[in-house]
């Protein structure tokens, strides 16, 4: 059977918020089965609880934003996406304040958390949701025209294209498509940071948001070039970003799922509208379970064997 999986130990780290430039405590900590996601606003009294859910993303400028009648949670997607890619369905995310940190801009901070924590099979079958037929969005029009779309497949991958009209981002791929059957989310997708311009700069920070960049979290360009002394760390890193944030976005359906997505200049409200197309469409898909490790996608089965320090 494949199962469900949470973490050993409670693990903590401390960082900025991206958007707010606040200090920001995160401590990650076991979940019972059937759980999902669960993050917390341990500043309030009682805490705030937000199940990650599709559902309840109520802003979606420059992150994914979970909100509630009390508070909200904002800049899910990265963390999201290093469960996702670790295979973890239950766990408690526990935040001094409204953002996420952003670490180092990518979700490898995230990764190495979950992986010291260390992992822990529960008993109860890991549940997926399966795509049955098409399920599209698209906004605008000709050179503006932006779309997403999943379509079902025993897996999940995923290919998406970028257009930002930039020397720097035009001189990479700017396509990528990665199949979880034969490329590891750790080595080939966590590492690939969020990534802006100068001269936007000024006027995000003017509406309070982009007040904890820098070149520590995120790549930098002005009109012509990168400006982080290092570089990139994959030749199509900026189009890798987008997949590893449309991962954390498509996780927030509450399952894994086995699916192709494909996007072209899709975002995070582009892919929510999508995860709310497909709930708006009950024949759309299934939930599953594998009892047989055989009958399994082999992406997942990789996930199990591939992710993890050993403990």
């Amino acid at each position: 059977m494949l199962k469900q999986r949470t973490i050993k130990n409670t693990v903590n780290a401390i960082g900025v918020g991206l958007h707010s430039g606040t200090k920001v405590k995160l401590t990650m900590q076991p979940a019972p089965v059937d759980s999902g996601i669960i993050f917390r606003r341990v500043d309030f009294e009682p805490p705030v609880e937000f199940p990650s859910s599709a559902l309840t993303v109520g802003e979606t400028k420059m992150a994914s934003t979970l909100t509630h009648e009390r508070a909200k949670i904002s800049t899910v997607e990265h963390v999201m996406s290093a469960c996702a890619g670790l295979g973890i369905d239950n766990l408690y995310i526990d935040v001094s304040a409204e953002e996420i940190p952003i670490m180092d801009g990518s979700a490898a901070s995230f990764v190495y958390l979950l992986q010291q924590a260390g992992k822990q099979e529960q008993g109860a079958p890991k549940k997926f949701i399966r795509i049955l037929k098409p399920v599209e969005v698209r906004e605008g029009t000709g050179n503006h025209e932006k779309w997403a779309r999943l379509e079902p497949y025993h897996g999940f991958k995923l290919k998406f294209f970028i257009e930002f009209n930039h020397p720097a981002v035009d001189g990479t791929n700017q396509t990528a498509e990665v199949d979880f059957g034969s490329v590891s989310y750790v080595r080939d997708v966590a590492r690939a940071r969020t990534f802006g311009f100068m001269q936007d700069v000024e006027s995000l920070r003017g509406i309070g948001l982009a007040l904890g960049g820098s070149f520590e979290n995120a790549i930098v360009m002005d009109e012509f070039r990168i400006l982080n002394a290092d570089g990139l760390r994959y030749d199509d890193e900026f189009v890798r970003h987008k997949i590893l944030d449309a991962i954390g976005d498509l996780y927030l359906i509450g399952h894994p799922l086995l699916a192709s997505y494909s996007a072209h200049k899709s975002g995070h409200g582009l892919n929510n509208l999508l995860l709310r197309a497909v709930l708006a469409q009950p024949d759309s898909y299934e939930i599953v379970t594998f009892d047989s490790l055989e009958l399994a996608p082999h992406s997942y089965l990789r996930q199990m064997a591939e992710q993890w320090l050993p403990n």
